[in-house]
């Protein structure tokens, strides 16, 4: 269902939405906001879907940029009811792959690296290469990132096993005469019915083991063959296996990374950098580590690490196959017990030392590893496709690329603490020594037009006083109102060399002096993505400073309330104690030592703080 525009319930929801918010269920289940248009932009699972749903519209005066955005896109909401919190965490995964949500974490290059299958699930099993997990019954290795491993895998397996080639439905469908493959020694032929199924079955056991990265017994076999060959003077063939035996060898030396005490475990390793974030899975067999595998993950902005790391693992490495029953990881999922509750067999280890924490401590060196390349490599790749600074001068039409730019946020709470902050981005990058922010006061504490105006103003002058050179370009924080106050301001200061645009943060428009219509870039754009990131860090400036000052007013209107304290011995208490709290749990007798203070007035002290 799509709600229409219309009356808003008290939330600030539609009222249709208001009045399937008052029925929800109280019980487990999922649910999946959707836009206007009936896109489904969020799935989560929820222990009450009641309480859950609710609230995402309540106010929160912390909530992250993504979460205000979803909300304010949040038209409808379905849910479905599931019998446990358990069945909820799989139904969630499911319905992430389907809809694949613009604001959930999603695993990056999804289907993107090949895999070997084993088709299993047939008599006569063959051996693939696919991208897709849907073969009924299979089972799967890989990915492989690196394509010629895989390939010289399949050589192996091609070279020592006589694994069928063809397609056919066996022993189903019959020929009359096997294939070019049986003349070559490619095949046995159990299409004919020369090759039982008890012996074909035996010789994928073979091929499993030695997938797993089990090489020994195949490096023994292998030696046998390239004997055998030579004792009858086929040499090409002997060469071969020769070949084939070196390349198990050397498969063996670089998989197997470290020797960690013995038995067998998946290991997992976590990092993030910000919005970046990858897993990886140590695949370690008697107590070597035989494989790696990772994904990045994207789409994690204003997601907890918990929440991420249990993403990966429903989503991809509960699905996975050649899994074992110890499972390492560097911190609890946030589902850990519903985790349990799937896969009760599984034993989901957290050392802190030994023989495990070792191999964690593998899996995180390799997780950092793969993170510092791909920030590495995405750089490097955006410079040479185009460099953000000219790229935002072509987009905005300047004459000048702007190199160096600054960008100013307003920051409050419910109109008071009002602040302002300004942060200087020199070649796309921040330069925190440049950054600057300030007090508001008079009208900008109540009107943000005003602030923006104080703002450019007290900036603007003190460059020019202080001789310090201009930015290239100023970005304010807002629609066209602010960017007017803004103008206003340099043109009182006779500075309209400066030049200006606001980013609006509600359809992230571009709105440029001179131009009526507002600009709206790609949202991939390199121009775009500089112009919001100068925008984030902004508030994140501000926002910390406001509240610092906040906490500032709290502490001073506490102890200013107490009749007999004044500035002065305020100051000298809040010295003494260190803050509030320090004041409120010392004893009558401490007070009282603090010049100025009184038995009594100490008395007053905490009797008004311990009651309040």
């Amino acid at each position: 269902m799509t709600v229409k525009d219309g009356t808003r319930g008290e939330a600030g929801a539609p009222d249709a939405l208001q009045r399937k918010l008052e029925t929800l269920p109280d019980g487990p289940g999922v649910y999946l906001w959707k836009d206007a248009q009936g896109q489904v932009l969020y799935v989560g699972k929820a222990k009450r879907l009641s309480s859950r749903v609710r609230s995402y519209l309540a106010s929160d005066p912390v909530a992250t940029p993504k979460h205000v955005l979803l909300c304010r896109l949040i038209a409808d909401v379905e849910t479905v009811v599931t019998a446990t919190e358990a069945q909820s965490l799989l139904l969630e995964n499911n319905l992430i792959k389907e809809y694949r949500p613009r604001f959930n974490v999603r695993l990056k290059d999804d289907k993107s690296y090949p895999s070997i299958a084993v088709t299993t699930g047939e008599p006569f099993p063959r051996v693939l290469v696919t991208r897709r997990r849907d073969l009924s019954g299979a089972r799967y290795f890989g990915p492989f990132t690196d394509v010629s491993q895989l390939r010289r895998a399949l050589a192996i397996v091609r070279r020592i096993y006589t694994v069928r080639s063809c397609s056919d439905d066996l022993p189903r469908e019959r020929r009359e005469r096997p294939c070019l493959d049986y003349h070559i020694g490619r095949c046995k032929a159990p299409c004919v019915g020369w090759q039982t199924e008890a012996d074909y079955r035996a010789m994928i056991d073979e091929v499993l083991a030695f997938l797993e990265g089990r090489t020994q017994d195949i490096r023994h076999r292998v030696r046998e063959l390239m004997a055998a060959a030579a004792a009858r003077e086929d040499f090409e063939r002997a060469g071969e296996h020769r070949d084939a035996l070196r390349w198990l060898e050397r498969l063996e030396e670089t998989s197997t990374v470290e020797i960690v005490g013995s038995g067998d475990a998946d290991v997992i390793g976590f990092a993030r950098d910000g919005d970046d974030a990858v897993a990886v899975l140590l695949r370690v067999r008697d107590g070597k580590v035989l494989g790696r595998e990772h994904r990045f993950l994207e789409n994690v902005e204003g997601e907890e690490d918990a929440a991420i790391l249990n993403a990966f693992l429903v989503r991809y490495y509960l699905p996975a196959d050649a899994r074992v029953l110890r499972v390492v990881l560097p911190f609890p999922p946030a589902e850990l017990e519903l985790l349990t509750e799937l896969e009760p067999g599984t034993d989901w280890a957290l050392p802190q030392r030994g023989i495990m924490h070792r191999w964690l401590l593998l899996a995180e060196q390799n997780a950092r590893h793969l993170l510092e390349s791909l920030r590495i490599e995405s750089f490097e790749t955006e410079e040479r496709a185009e460099d953000p600074v000219y790229a935002l001068g072509r987009d905005l039409g300047l004459q000048k690329v702007p190199r160096s730019l600054v960008c100013v946020d307003i920051s409050h709470n419910a109109g008071r603490d009002t602040v302002g902050s300004l942060v200087w981005f020199e070649g796309g990058r921040p330069r925190k020594s440049e950054y600057r922010k300030f007090r508001i006061a008079g009208l900008g504490q109540q009107d943000d037009f005003a602030a923006i105006h104080e703002v450019v103003t007290r900036y603007l002058t003190r460059r020019r006083d202080e001789g310090l050179p201009l930015p290239d370009l100023m970005v304010i924080d807002g629609g066209k109102g602010q960017l007017g106050a803004a103008l206003e301001a340099a043109r009182a200061l006779d500075m309209g060399e400066v030049t200006f645009v606001s980013l609006a943060k509600k359809e992230e428009e571009v709105f440029i002096p001179g131009r009526a219509e507002s600009l709206r870039l790609p949202r991939r754009s390199p121009s775009l993505r500089l112009l919001q990131r100068a925008r984030d860090e902004a508030h994140r400036f501000g926002v910390a400073y406001s509240r610092k000052r906040r906490s500032e007013r709290t502490i001073t209107s506490e102890l200013l309330n107490i009749r007999g304290i004044g500035a002065k011995r305020r100051r000298l208490l809040l010295e003494r104690f260190g803050s509030l709290a320090g004041v409120r749990s010392a004893t009558v007798s401490e007070l009282a030592s603090v010049e100025g203070v009184s038995t009594r007035l100490a008395e007053r002290i905490l009797e008004h703080l311990q009651g309040s």
